[in-house]
């Protein structure tokens, strides 16, 4: 009895193999020669990575059978692809060998022409509805927004560069390259460029990789050697490049969590967050589309920015974007008044009347040319409501919206309130800023009026959209506002005081 349940094991386990090993192969015959050939190396040297990879749909879905769901259930974007790549899985060479003419990261290796930072023009032959939008999107144009204003670059300098002190006064050198590259440039994204050649000894021997500038970096505008801007990898890192990650609000939580973008925090502490937190475990994050109520009953930021959302009978709620402006009527971070957002991504163009590159003027008012008009707010503001509508009632949705366009208007008006303190100081010289063409942002008053709309007015109106009370309170919020402009009008009386006691 014995030796015939041990033979039973044993046919088991072979057919078990059998299936198994069948499966591999099947699998193995649709990878390239090519990503066969980096495979075969880089298993041994970077095994995570091709774990990562092994994980992903890329390694296990050819683009041709993901062609051929119906519409709403794809997660390509193209109609048609080239013959070389239909019929393999998305490997290694799919990517890192894609349009070498144009990559001026490409280098010769083990026979290959090969690139380092793969970008949204090589992921926009399966996916190039995607590329189009993102490309058209604020976030690709982060990296000019910030480095091509030179408002911004001056606040920059003020958080980063070197202070010393001397002679009872402070000097700034300027901050350097490397220090820009892991502040503010981590999330907006760097200049990816080539500089040089170096000459390394591996475990095949000596080898030549392109030594890149500005790298490593997956900021959302990073611009790249091939002339693209931003990094798909920001929100579906490498190498898995997963959707269930995208959609998770821990992705965000990277760049959007400090106290000048307190979204993730906001969240965290939401109605909509507790939910997550107690639930997400039971949710579907890899559905397309994401069905409302059955895939997920509480938003991420994907759900309202981005994602391809329909109900229970896949009647489509909103469409996929990866223009986030498409669902964003008003600008409210990261500026000193909120404003009807711009009307175009590169915001580095635009000039108030006092040649600031600012969407409004200092007293507030928008610099409307710049910005889209009344009709493109409603638009805009329907297909976020549309997203909301999916779960809430119409009276719900129309007075938590109220309550954010009031919240708009009373920031700006706090922010207002401390701009005026901030312009009398430099009238009375008290401090030195626009009319002595100096920098706005490296005294204490001026300090404190920056943390007056960048972190405070910024989390009271994040906590006024999202629901995120406390954060519009105590928590950097309506507190904050209220002490700083009193603590503002006690600076600029105290200097003043200083100043008639020396005549």
């Amino acid at each position: 009895m014995g030796e015939k349940r041990n033979k039973f094991m044993a046919l088991i386990f072979i057919l078990v193999f059998m299936s198994f090993s069948s499966g591999w192969s099947q699998i193995a015959a649709t990878i390239s020669e090519d990503s066969e050939s980096c495979l075969s190396c880089h298993s041994t040297f970077n095994s995570a990575i091709i774990s990562d990879w092994e994980k992903s749909l890329h390694s296990k879905v050819m683009p041709v059978e993901a062609l051929k769901k119906e519409i709403l259930k794809r997660r390509v974007s193209a109609q048609k692809l080239p013959e070389e790549i239909s019929s393999i899985v998305v490997g290694c060479a799919e990517c890192h060998t894609m349009n070498p003419e144009k990559h001026k990261d490409s280098f010769e290796h083990n026979g290959f022409k090969v690139h380092t930072v793969v970008t949204p023009e090589d992921c926009g032959i399966c996916h190039p509805e995607e590329k189009e939008e993102y490309g058209q999107n604020l976030m690709s144009y982060a990296y000019i927004n910030l480095n091509d204003n030179p408002v911004y670059r001056d606040l920059i300098n003020s958080i980063n560069g070197i202070q010393t002190f001397d002679e009872g006064k402070i000097f700034f050198k300027t901050a350097d390259d490397k220090t820009n590259s892991e502040s503010c440039y981590y999330c907006h994204g760097t200049e990816v460029r080539v500089v040089g050649l170096n000459t390394r000894e591996t475990p095949l021997g000596e080898m030549e990789f392109p030594v890149l500038a500005g790298w490593p970096n997956q900021g959302v505008g990073r611009m790249n050697p091939d002339g693209s801007m931003g990094s798909c990898s920001s929100c579906h890192t490498r190498h898995s490049f997963s959707i269930e990650m995208a959609r998770k609000s821990y992705t965000c939580s990277e760049c959007h969590k400090g106290p000048d973008v307190p979204a993730y925090k906001v969240y965290e502490v939401s109605k909509h967050g507790n939910i997550f937190s107690a639930m997400n475990e039971e949710w579907d994050f890899t559905s397309v589309p994401w069905i409302a109520g059955v895939n997920f009953t509480s938003p991420t930021c994907a759900t309202c920015h981005s994602s391809l959302i329909a109900d229970k009978n896949d009647e489509v709620i909103i469409e996929r974007t990866h223009r986030m402006n498409d669902r964003l009527w008003w600008r409210i971070f990261g500026l000193v008044y909120a404003h009807p957002h711009p009307a175009s991504a590169n915001t580095s163009i635009i000039k108030n009347k006092s040649g600031l590159n600012l969407p409004t003027e200092l007293s507030g008012e928008p610099v409307a040319e710049y910005l889209i008009n009344e009709k493109e707010q409603s638009v805009r503001r329907e297909n976020m409501q549309k997203v909301c509508l999916g779960c809430h009632s119409v009276q719900w949705v129309e007075n938590q919206f109220l309550r954010l366009e009031n919240t708009i208007q009373t920031t700006n008006e706090m922010t207002l309130t401390a701009t005026k303190i901030l312009v009398t100081a430099w009238d009375k010289g008290a401090a030195s800023g626009l009319p002595h063409n100096s920098s706005i942002f490296d005294e204490a008053i001026e300090k404190k009026w920056v943390e007056q709309w960048l972190f405070y007015a910024n989390s009271v109106r994040f906590a006024s959209a999202m629901a995120g009370a406390d954060y519009g309170v105590f928590a950097n919020g309506r507190w904050y506002m209220s002490r700083n402009i009193q603590e503002m009008k006690d600076w600029l009386e105290f200097k003043l005081k200083g100043q008639s006691k020396k005549k």
